[in-house]
């Protein structure tokens, strides 16, 4: 995980749909950035056994 910048969030937003101005993209890469450094000692290692998009399926699986 990296800090994500201004023009990595001007990006995801147009990909989006949203209008986000250059001012915005850079406050938005700031305010989320310290974020980012937290989990940078763990990042990769993180189980990511409970994936959202199986939970349906875990949830009504039968029990055998």
């Amino acid at each position: 995980m990296t800090r994500p910048t201004a023009e990595r969030i001007q990006a995801v937003a147009d990909v989006a749909g949203v209008a986000v101005t250059d001012e915005v993209a850079t406050r938005i890469a700031n305010s989320i950035g310290p974020a980012f450094e937290g989990f940078a000692p763990v990042a990769g290692t993180l189980p990511f056994d409970l994936e959202p998009a199986t939970y349906i399926l875990v949830q009504t699986g039968k029990v055998q």
